[in-house]
């Protein structure tokens, strides 16, 4: 390379240094200390080769006395071409373009070198089928996030306590919806009784499995600091029926780093929080460690709050899993507000790397980053949290997940549905036909049955009502009613959403229920339905239960009996769609974006 960042080859000891900001090289005289000119070309170069050559004064290097000085030397110089400005810029652009290249290329080795992942023969053979992609080619993805209490390493330092091994002391099973805009993490109770299967030893031996163990156990198996990510995730995938993607692991030092590198956290307290609150073997209450109210928090602070469960609420662990949501939600609110650029997410990047572990499939710094690419347009109110349904046991202080309950959430997961009922698959409905559309498909339309009656209930009959998304599930034993009922919906411009089995096959009569402002909707639905009851539900959206009147109108036999083709067929290939949830949960649910005060405690006492 020629021109001001250097003419000759690569340099030694003698090369001029880095430019500063202002484009010098360094002090007076001395290359590579502030304020000193920019060298020339040094003698013998290629620059005064080619003067000599074609028969032109060499100009002397800067420190070399001229002779002829004064107002003669002064305005000969003034005559003198001046240097090529632009030639310069580009030269000194190009040079930093070169160290850039250089130090993002040590960014991206470091950062390579801090990720450790796990074997992925640990992993069961037995799982859960993956996700398939939709027509759009858009397909879920499901990450489960560990925080790992490590006594490894310094992590003892920073609260891990004295004994060896480590456990999971936090764990988020993050369902990221096919159209990649939505996003639900389920944090899972570390004192849940589960059944933990078998799982490889670090002799290579696997272990027996048992039917029930507090969950955070998994990660213990096999006694070592790093802990047991893959049993962990054979638990999840075991517990849920969902196939897990990838697994993270990050432990206390990690953590700390990740709260100093985006420079704090908020949080927010509803009581001041004492020494003995962190330490109960302690004989007094103490100083005050985290106030009550808003604050900024990193590090050491920051750990005290997510493992934070005395001094607040019941004590339970429950409340500390609603302050860790909290925590997570405006760590994202930070990052997402500092922007996703490179001052904010390398030292992020170099912070969670270093004491990250993965599984094979996010194993480089290029799998990582793609896939936190992935997510960048999940907006902070379409990220939620909830806790998986749980009960406390009456013979110990552990808990029993309520198996009915958290059925219909993972159903809801695998069929891409959020905890409000909403379709969030990546695929979008079939548009309505265009005024210019042929008459013959504007007639065929407008004459079915449950077109002519949603021109009477919307006053057009082309009316958009594709926006309306309705959940379909058939409340009698007559087979096929659900997905033909989702036909007319479908015939009538609504959008279902969903298509299931109601939880009792006994209803006389259809009924349109509706979750809060959507009372409008549903009687639009009902028009579709003659006859049918409309009443206030306990899901979101609207939703539909087909009865037995829906089915004798629609000429439906009995189970085994042969009965209309179209009906039949359209059972089988309509998706598998979970009953609505409690409203409970889904009230209960916390979005990235809500005050960081609220739904961080439960119960009373502290």
């Amino acid at each position: 390379m020629s021109g001001q960042w250097g003419e000759g080859p690569a340099r030694g000891d003698d090369a001029p240094g880095a430019l500063t900001a202002d484009g010098a090289a360094g002090a007076s005289g001395t290359p590579g200390a502030p304020g000193a000119p920019v060298p020339g070309p040094r003698p013998g170069g290629r620059a005064e080769a080619r003067r000599a050559a074609q028969g032109k004064p060499v100009p002397a290097q800067a420190g070399t006395p001229q002779a002829g000085g004064g107002r003669a030397a002064a305005r000969a110089a003034a005559r003198r071409p001046k240097r090529n400005v632009k030639k310069i810029v580009a030269w000194s652009a190009a040079g930093v373009l070169v160290l850039l290249a250089g130090t993002g290329g040590l960014i991206y080795y470091q950062l390579n070198g801090n990720i450790k992942s796990f074997d992925a023969d640990a992993i069961a053979k037995d799982r859960p089928p993956e996700a398939q992609a939709d027509a759009d080619g858009n397909k879920p993805v499901n990450l489960l996030l560990i925080g790992s209490d490590s006594r490894g390493k310094n992590n003892s330092d920073l609260g891990g306590g004295e004994d060896g091994g480590a456990r999971s002391d936090t764990t988020i099973l993050l369902h990221v919806y096919a159209d990649h805009k939505h996003a639900v993490g389920i944090s899972i109770p570390r004192n849940a009784m589960v059944a933990i299967p078998s799982c490889k030893l670090p002799n290579g031996k696997w272990s027996k499995g048992t039917n029930s163990e507090l969950f955070n156990a998994a990660f213990s198996v096999g006694g070592t600091d790093d802990g047991n990510p893959a049993c962990t995730q054979n638990t999840v995938e075991k517990l849920t029926g969902i196939r897990v993607d990838h697994t993270m692991v990050v432990d206390f030092q990690g953590f700390a780093a990740m709260t100093k590198a985006v420079d704090g956290v908020d949080i927010c307290l509803p009581e001041d929080i004492h020494e003995k609150d962190l330490n109960d073997k302690l004989p007094a209450k103490g100083a005050v460690v985290l106030k009550k109210g808003p604050q900024k928090v990193q590090g050491q602070q920051a750990l005290d709050y997510v493992r934070l469960r005395h001094g607040i609420g019941d004590g339970s662990d429950i409340g500390r899993m609603k302050r860790q949501q909290a925590f997570i939600s405006s760590l994202a609110a930070k990052i997402k507000k500092q922007g996703l650029n490179p001052t904010t997410l390398l030292p992020l990047a170099n912070a969670a790397t270093s004491s990250l572990t993965v599984d094979p499939g996010l194993d480089s710094a290029d799998k990582l980053m793609s896939f936190g690419l992935s997510l960048r347009n999940i907006d902070l109110h379409d990220l939620k949290f909830v806790t998986l349904p749980w009960r406390f046991r009456t013979v110990d202080k552990n808990i029993d997940i309520d198996a009915t309950v958290a059925k219909k959430l993972w159903d809801t997961l695998k069929a891409d549905q959020t905890i409000d009922g909403q379709n969030a698959t990546g695929e979008q409905p079939a548009e309505a036909p265009s005024p210019t559309a042929p008459p013959a498909v504007a007639a065929t339309t407008a004459t079915t049955p449950a077109a002519a009656a949603h021109a009477a209930a919307a006053g057009s009959p082309l009316a958009d009502t594709k926006n309306i998304k309705v959940a379909v599930y058939t409340g009698t034993s007559a087979t096929g009613m659900a997905g033909k009922a989702a036909e007319q919906l479908t015939a009538a411009k609504f959008t279902a959403t969903a298509v299931g089995r109601a939880d009792n096959l006994k209803y006389t009569t259809t009924m349109v229920q509706y979750g809060s402002g959507q009372k409008a909707n549903a009687e639009k639905v009902a028009a579709v339905f003659p006859g049918a009851v409309v009443e206030p539900g306990t899901s979101a959206g609207v939703t539909v239960i087909v009865g037995k009147d829906f089915a004798t109108a629609n000429g439906a036999t009995a189970p085994g009996a042969s009965g209309s083709a179209s009906a039949a067929s359209a059972a089988p290939s309509a998706p598998a769609v979970p009953q609505p949830l409690p409203s409970s949960l889904v009230a209960d649910a916390r979005s990235a974006d809500d005050n960081i005060c609220d739904n961080t405690t439960y119960g009373s006492g502290g």
